[in-house]
């Protein structure tokens, strides 16, 4: 799949859902705190949302972050994957994320994330159900870890672990690429 397929499923997979749930727009909009036409735009593959944007969808929806991430076409075995088998996520704000775990109904999924210079997971803070650390892979990563806390930068081989529902966010505050592999419960 291209980019613009990837965005496209994206959107479908958020419209479905969100129809699934019988939720509207407006609700959605208004428990993501973002606007109707910015979910809208989402929705119809126009606008990438940030990390931010599909982990607060994700919650208010009900279901995991990854359950985005869906194969992008069958695997010859189960329990193996190859990189025209994953499925990659285009954020807004510079950061791409490709699932990298065979499943995702094991006790843990992972994601090799690819931070722009500048990419920044957006303004507001995450707050995942899931269990997650990183491992920085390439370039440096900077983590704010609670609402008021001092950001901690992250090199290659340096990694973090945050409790589900740790309130962060994170940065490549650089002007190189970062690549971090993320583990999640």
């Amino acid at each position: 799949m291209n980019q613009q397929e990837e965005i496209e499923g994206l959107a479908i997979l958020i419209r479905d859902l969100r129809k699934h749930k019988n939720v509207t727009l407006g609700e959605l909009a208004a428990r993501i705190d973002r606007s109707v036409g910015f979910l809208s735009q989402v929705e119809r593959g126009l606008s990438r949302p940030t990390v931010a944007d599909l982990t607060a969808i994700s919650e208010a929806l009900g279901v995991p972050t990854t359950y985005f991430y869906n194969p992008s076409r069958p695997r010859e075995r189960r329990w193996v994957t190859r990189p025209g088998e994953r499925r990659t996520l285009y954020y807004a704000g510079g950061i791409t994320d490709v699932l990298v775990s065979p499943t995702m109904s094991a006790g843990f999924s992972m994601l090799e994330s690819f931070l722009e210079p500048g990419a920044t997971s957006g303004e507001g803070h995450l707050d995942d159900s899931s269990e997650q650390g990183g491992f920085v892979l390439e370039g440096e990563l900077t983590v704010w870890y609670g609402e008021d806390a001092e950001p901690a930068t992250l090199g290659p081989n340096d990694s973090f672990q945050l409790p589900a529902h740790a309130k962060f966010r994170y940065a490549n505050l650089t002007d190189k690429p970062t690549r971090v592999l993320w583990v999640f419960t």
